[in-house]
């Protein structure tokens, strides 16, 4: 392994060398020795790193859009009117991906949502075509 560091180093000098001379960068091609496999090449273990992450869910009970104008003029105690009605549910996304709907609860004084529907891929992607 150091011989083939060694190498590369000095293949790297080389380039230097002969760059500085044309004003041109040559590329060469390198060599590299196999790498010992280990447990982690498998992928063993791999799966609970994924599943052990933290992911943001946005849950969006509506919108609305109005003027930069009436934007400016929000203040303590304005009331924006969403565009869906209070018996219908709210939209979760992963990212940018509708993935469930629900009705938003109360728990121990915070807002949840009870999920009503877990939507597939093809729910996902004939809504947003709509869209």
């Amino acid at each position: 392994m150091a011989d083939t560091a060694n190498a590369v180093e000095e293949k790297e000098d080389q380039q230097e060398d002969t760059s500085q001379q044309d004003g041109k960068k040559q590329a060469q091609s390198v060599e590299f020795s196999e790498a010992a496999g280990t447990e982690a090449a498998t992928g063993a273990g791999s799966i609970d790193v994924l599943l052990a992450m933290d992911v943001s869910v946005m849950v969006v009970i509506g919108q609305t859009e109005l003027p930069v104008k009436r934007l400016l003029q929000l203040g303590p105690g304005s009331v924006l009117k969403l565009d869906k009605s209070t018996d219908e549910p709210a939209d979760l996304y992963l990212r940018d991906t509708k993935f469930a709907t629900g009705n938003v609860v109360v728990v121990d004084g915070l807002f949840a949502i009870r999920i009503k529907q877990i939507l597939g891929l093809s729910d996902s992607a004939a809504r947003d075509a709509k869209a």
